[in-house]
């Protein structure tokens, strides 16, 4: 098919389609292709006009078409060899997605035809030449100019800023005070309902699950379910449709409506952080579907093992980017300055980041190209970045071995907080550690605790409320006979499986919740909180509810009183670790003795500094932080024990009670006397303010 068109070289660059008012230049990068063909496609979805792109310049296919503009439905057919052993799987029967297109039209149905072989078959090498357009995706041309007006970014240095992970969809699914056709929705997140909320928790920062546009994998469609969290990305520059209130009008409604979200978080004074996904994407390992990367340039987009037909898989997710490509690469760098530059996003939190950090050997390195690039650029590193320090690949826990000016989720805060509150012995130590930013870790390289990104729950686990009232995942409803979560919760039911109508059981577990928060929002570093942990939200024990986009997974905002009390309790926590500079220091403590006092003193029950006999106690349970650093002075006492500590208060006096996780409903009191008395598993703020 050729139609009347007029087609001239155009430009290698940008890449992507690019509107100039005159018509779209379309570029496309493939190393190995012998041939290309622009498809162009009606309203109704079909193709009727197939342009050949024969100019060619450093490995990018491009030319100009004269009178296209916003609203253009296109995609590619990507000649070459098919040669899976040699790691090449050019397919022209297949249609494909733009790498760099930033919005979508249509839905991807699982017809064998997506596949680039014959699916039916036992042989990924043989190839398959069904037309697959009909049942894929294709790419819109866009206006590249976004929307005047946007209101400033707030401004929140990385030590005082406090994260809050939360999901676009299940957030805002069941919230009352939205109406059904903004609820699940971008604009639903934006409305003043789930933004008040939000924003009146005290939280700076807003940390989404993926929105790039993502697939359905098939074997959850074959299942029912569907991939919820997001984790599969196809297009790194789109939105995702479905999260726009109208998933169904034109096409660059998803990105404006985005857009509108990112301008509602700043004007409530909230940054917008992007959980990105660029480790691996939908198409899967040799059995997956060509949609895009595969069948443009799988030797360039994807690293491969030495036998070329079979993927490196250190994402667990059947396929690794090839970060270490120069063009592929750039594509990433390109599609963070995007979000950042014309969608309003403040920071971008990397799912699996070793994977980025990887050379073309397959190595990590710190000073690999991609992570110096992104410290190094005028856009990138003026934003926040946040490293997932671990993938699956050797050598792919990398806690604490990010380059400076990255944060990283701190997975050892979550273990030995949970580890203490849970009564384990020996975990003294290691609380302390985590309580004075994880200096072990990342105290290096001129770093400082902001790079620890403390977190007690995640998407990925038990959430805070399961995480007390469940021992064992409960995953059954995933379809993989409960195999799929980690079997490595640290949690504690406190005798009891599950929900319980108890009041004995039911009072522990809000007071080791309390523990929790507590600790998590009054430690130094970054803390992350879990949307819905503040009134304990539940998924029913289920610790990977990936899959489960239902009320499993959806936000309950029908709140008890217990529910709205813990909001209250958080809502304090944050506003105290925001008024006392001794919970906000900014600096690694040292413990050195600097005009008459140290910065941190770590305290015995008898008011006695901790010797070293008392820090290979293994039955230690209950000890006290001392923090003499800016104005006021803080005190931290901790009893994981069973029965109750009297505490003896360092002199002077003035010591106020500003917290008690055992009796939350008090408010800020004198502490009487010499000694305050520590409650068996509990948490006790204290302060002394200057003269």
């Amino acid at each position: 098919m050729s139609g009347a068109l007029r087609l001239t070289a155009g430009q290698p660059y940008p890449l992507g389609s690019t509107w100039d008012g005159a018509g779209v230049n379309f570029a496309l990068f493939s190393a190995n292709a012998t041939a290309v063909e622009l498809c162009l496609f009606d309203a109704a979805g079909a193709e009727h006009t197939r342009v050949p792109l024969t100019e060619r310049t450093d490995e990018v296919w491009h030319g100009h078409l004269a009178d296209a503009s916003p609203g253009t439905v296109y995609g590619y057919r990507v000649h070459g060899p098919w040669a899976p052993g040699d790691g090449h799987r050019f397919n022209p029967a297949k249609l494909l997605l733009d790498p760099y297109a930033r919005a979508l039209s249509g839905t991807l149905r699982w017809d064998p035809a997506v596949y680039g072989f014959h699916y039916e078959g036992d042989d990924d090498r043989v190839i398959d030449d069904r037309d697959s357009a009909p049942f894929v995706q294709k790419a819109v041309v866009v206006d590249p100019r976004p929307p005047a007006g946007v209101p400033a970014r707030p401004v929140v240095p990385w030590d005082r800023t406090v994260l809050y992970e939360a999901h676009v969809r299940g957030f805002t699914k069941r919230h009352p005070a939205l109406p059904e056709s903004l609820r699940g929705t971008y604009a639903g997140l934006a409305a003043p309902g789930p933004l008040a909320h939000i924003a009146g928790l005290g939280v700076t920062s807003v940390e989404l699950l993926p929105i790039h546009a993502f697939v359905n994998d098939h074997v959850l469609v074959q299942r029912g379910l569907n991939n919820f969290w997001g984790y599969n990305t196809l297009a790194f520059f789109a939105p995702h449709p479905a999260y726009a209130s109208r998933p169904t009008a034109a096409p660059a409604f998803a990105a404006d409506e985005f857009r509108a979200m990112a301008a509602a978080l700043h004007a409530a004074g909230l940054e917008l952080i992007l959980d990105v996904v660029y480790n691996h994407t939908a198409e899967g390992d040799e059995r997956g579907p060509t949609l895009s990367f595969r069948g443009i340039d799988n030797a360039s987009y994807y690293r491969l093992q030495p036998e070329r037909r079979l993927y490196v898989n250190d994402t667990g997710c059947g396929n690794t980017l090839n970060s270490a490509h120069p063009r592929v690469m750039q594509m990433v760098l390109d599609s963070l300055r995007y979000w950042a530059t014309d969608m309003g996003v403040d920071g971008f939190r990397f799912d699996l980041a070793p994977v980025l950090g990887r050379g073309s050997n397959g190595a990590y390195d710190r000073r690999c190209p991609f992570l110096q690039a992104a410290g190094q650029d005028p856009v990138l590193s003026c934003t926040k970045l946040i490293a997932e320090s671990w993938d699956l690949g050797p050598g792919g826990y990398q806690v604490g071995g990010f380059p400076p000016g990255w944060a990283e989720w701190n997975d050892h805060f979550r273990a030995d907080v949970r580890g203490f509150w849970r009564g384990d012995p020996g975990k003294v130590p290691a609380l302390a550690s985590r309580l004075s930013g994880s200096a072990d870790v990342f105290q290096h390289n001129g770093r400082r605790p902001w790079a620890s990104v403390n977190f007690v729950t995640a998407h990925d686990g038990f959430t805070l409320r399961d995480l007390v009232s469940y021992i064992s995942k409960h995953n059954d409803a995933n379809g993989e006979q409960s195999r799929d979560g980690t079997d490595d919760n640290a949690s504690d039911n406190h005798g009891t499986e599950g929900e319980t109508a108890d009041p004995t059981i039911a009072a522990a577990r809000r007071q080791t919740m309390r523990n929790l928060l507590a600790t998590l929002l009054l430690s130094q570093g970054t803390p992350m909180l879990l949307a819905g942990d503040e009134f304990g939200r539940t998924q029913g024990g289920n610790n990977n509810p990936y899959c489960q986009d239902n009320a499993t997974s959806w936000v309950d905002w029908d709140l008890p009183a217990w529910s709205q009390a813990q909001t209250t309790f958080v809502q304090r926590l944050l506003a105290l670790r925001q008024c006392w500079p001794g919970l906000n220091h900014g600096r690694f403590f040292t413990g050195a003795l600097q005009d008459g006092h140290r910065d941190v003193t770590w305290l015995h029950a008898d008011g006695q500094a901790l010797g070293d006999a008392d820090w290979h106690d293994g039955a230690l349970a209950c000890f006290g932080m001392l923090i003499e650093a800016g104005a006021g002075t803080v005190l931290i006492l901790c009893n994981a024990g069973r029965a109750t500590m009297p505490f003896a208060l360092p002199a002077p006096g003035g010591w106020h009670v500003l917290l008690d996780t055992a009796a939350p409903d008090d408010g800020e009191h004198a502490a009487a006397g010499n000694a305050v008395p520590v409650p068996p598993r509990s948490l006790l703020l204290l302060g002394r303010r200057p003269a």
